[in-house]
């Protein structure tokens, strides 16, 4: 069984980044003596799967960050050429989040780590997210892009776990409850 987690970053009034995609803020707070757990939470992982928005603002790092194959989810990709220097890396994709799901399943895929805010709602949305790892930045950056959308809906949440870092950063993780 394939399943589909999340690990993410959001400013205190709930903005995974501003409305251009700058995610600025965040990087600012990126302090490299502070263990979030990203290196533990990916090590268990197959795939990435992002949306668009995502994939341009990573694009423009210098190196690569990903050693896992990515997906981009994404219409206006799809039929489009992935840049040379990520051909073998990246693909992208227009399925629906279920199809993908399956797809990868049939291709062995157990955990993908799902990444953007309207490829995390798309997920949510098909009620497949098994669990989220949310880290709060203690900054308002007053508007953006969001990580929770409008649900047709509720999505109940168990919390895991919730600690907080010395930079200010709380970091909470979230089962959804099915």
């Amino acid at each position: 069984m394939t399943t589909a987690h999340v690990f993410i970053a959001i400013s205190l009034d709930g903005f995974i980044a501003r409305p251009n995609g700058d995610i600025g803020w965040l990087l600012q707070r990126d302090d490299p003596a502070e263990d979030h757990g990203y290196t533990d939470f990916i090590a268990d992982k197959d795939v990435i799967v992002m949306g668009r928005g995502s994939f341009e603002t990573v694009a423009a790092f210098d190196p690569w960050p990903y050693e896992l194959p990515v997906i981009v989810l994404s219409r206006q990709l799809t039929g489009t050429a992935v840049p040379a220097h990520l051909e073998g890396k990246v693909r992208f994709c227009a399925l629906a989040p279920q199809e993908l799901m399956e797809e990868q399943a049939r291709q062995g895929v157990r955990r993908i780590y799902v990444d953007g805010g309207q490829v995390v709602q798309s997920f949510l949305k098909d009620r497949l997210i098994d669990d989220m790892v949310i880290t709060t930045v203690p900054v308002l950056i007053g508007s953006g892009r969001s990580l929770f959308g409008e649900l047709a809906q509720d999505v109940d949440l168990e919390l895991v776990a919730s600690r907080s870092f010395p930079s200010g950063l709380v970091q909470s993780t979230y089962r959804v409850v099915r």
